[in-house]
């Protein structure tokens, strides 16, 4: 069966358009991924997806498709934070100081992403390691995998580590909006992770995403509808959430308020730089800065190490983070991160961030 045939099958309009097999969505995924089909027909199949809507067993072929393409490491089993490619706008990336205490909690954590990408075209991580004068289209798989064997944290570049998405790059950035693409390249599952916090924007996914998750066997994993569509669980009100385990999916509804840590944003909340997000992102590592900030990487830290069946309540998670930044063990085990990622193919740090 060629993509003609099966573009027809997902893109015959809102009543006539239907989901494809499992087995229809592999070879569609594998037409896609590897470029097997043209450019005009690539483009073509994800707007047509994008408008029917992808059925889980789409998703789960296209997240199936990307994995064998992609180099895959278990040198470390911790929480995989998958977060939207198309970075933040307005809000703190609270998962990038969340990952240090968790690995000094003793959890490992990988962090993935790229350069930005549509329809948000946000501040990404790659804009962060930037920041710090780290050049991410730089780092070789051995030195980060290297950083990440010293410290529990490992940021893979996606691009690298998954090649069809760097070839897949142009398309999508005409096509300019969301596809099937922005689902899978978050669920590659670079260090198979038995764990997962997972991003939404729309609660109108949950249910499809919960799903899909189910199918991809992690052990516990959590959909978050957080700040901008990120993992990030909000501090000043409540975030909706899914917890997936055994097989089902409950809705869970994270208060700050329940732990003693809703905190209003300061009003230049809505102003970041990759440099202000490495800023504050030291000064919460050290125990200080604006108290909201601290409070939201306390909670999301604290959440995971739960999900993760490291400790045994949230409460009890509060406490060990709150003694890891107080320590300044957190924030040690960053610089050790730091400075291994900071050596061939890196620029010199930018002095606001090294002065802090």
């Amino acid at each position: 069966m060629m993509i003609i045939e099966l573009m027809k099958e997902v893109g015959r309009g809102k009543r006539g358009a239907r989901d494809l097999t499992y087995e229809e969505a592999l070879l569609a995924a594998d037409l896609i991924v590897n470029q097997k089909a043209s450019q005009a027909q690539i483009g073509a199949f994800l707007m047509a997806e994008r408008i029917k809507m992808e059925s889980v067993e789409e998703m789960e072929a296209f997240v199936e498709i990307c994995r064998k393409q992609a180099y895959r490491a278990s040198f470390q089993q911790g929480i995989d934070c998958a977060g939207p490619y198309d970075g933040r706008k307005k809000s703190f990336y609270a998962t990038f100081a969340t990952a240090f205490l968790l690995a000094a909690a003793g959890l490992p954590t990988t962090l993935h992403g790229m350069a930005s990408l549509p329809p948000k075209w946000g501040i990404t991580l790659h804009d962060l390691l930037g920041a710090m004068g780290i050049d991410a289209e730089k780092l070789s798989r051995e030195q980060v995998i290297r950083a990440a064997s010293g410290t529990g944290v490992l940021f893979v570049p996606a691009e690298q580590w998954c090649p069809p998405l760097k070839e897949l790059r142009a398309i999508r950035e005409e096509l300019g909006m969301r596809t099937v693409l922005n689902t899978a390249e978050k669920l590659v599952d670079y260090s198979n992770s038995p764990y997962l916090v997972y991003g939404v924007y729309h609660n109108t996914v949950f249910e499809r995403m919960a799903k899909l998750l189910v199918k991809l066997n992690y052990r516990k994993a959590l959909i978050v509808q957080g700040a901008e569509g990120s993992e990030d669980i909000f501090i000043e009100r409540p975030t909706r959430a899914y917890i997936v385990e055994d097989g089902e999916a409950r809705l869970h509804v994270i208060d700050p308020e329940t732990y003693g840590l809703d905190t209003q944003l300061p009003e230049t909340a809505g102003e970041w730089t990759p440099v202000r997000h490495i800023e504050v992102t030291e000064a919460v590592l050290q125990g200080g800065g604006h108290l909201a900030y601290m409070n939201q990487v306390l909670l999301n830290a604290a959440v995971r190490l739960r999900l993760s069946d490291r400790v045994d309540s949230v409460e009890e998670g509060l406490y060990t983070c709150k003694h890891l930044l107080d320590s300044g063990s957190a924030y040690e085990l960053y610089l050790k991160w730091k400075g291994a990622m900071l050596t061939e193919g890196a620029d010199k740090p930018n002095e606001a961030v090294t002065q802090l």
